[in-house]
């Protein structure tokens, strides 16, 4: 697996399940939130990706565990998106 691209199709279709499954019910809670305050649907989906990108990666690349508490807390950042900068 450490040749597969994380690509942004990838990331989008994991957001859709996740809201899909209501799980973790913070994903369509931040999707809400997001459109409140004047988000696209889409560019809410992006912004979630955004938050979803680091946890992927960690798995994918790194043969990490699905780190849940830090994506609930990207999640709780957005649409400020400071994991990006580090």
């Amino acid at each position: 697996m450490q040749d597969e691209q994380l690509d942004q199709a990838m990331l989008f279709e994991v957001v859709e399940n996740q809201l899909a499954d209501n799980y973790p019910s913070e994903v369509k809670a931040t999707l809400l939130r997001l459109r409140m305050t004047g988000n696209s649907y889409d560019e809410a989906i992006a912004l979630i990706a955004c938050a979803l990108a680091p946890e992927m990666v960690d798995v994918i690349e790194h043969q990490q565990s699905f780190n849940l508490a830090r994506y609930v807390s990207h999640l709780n950042l957005l649409p400020q998106t400071p994991w990006l900068e580090e």
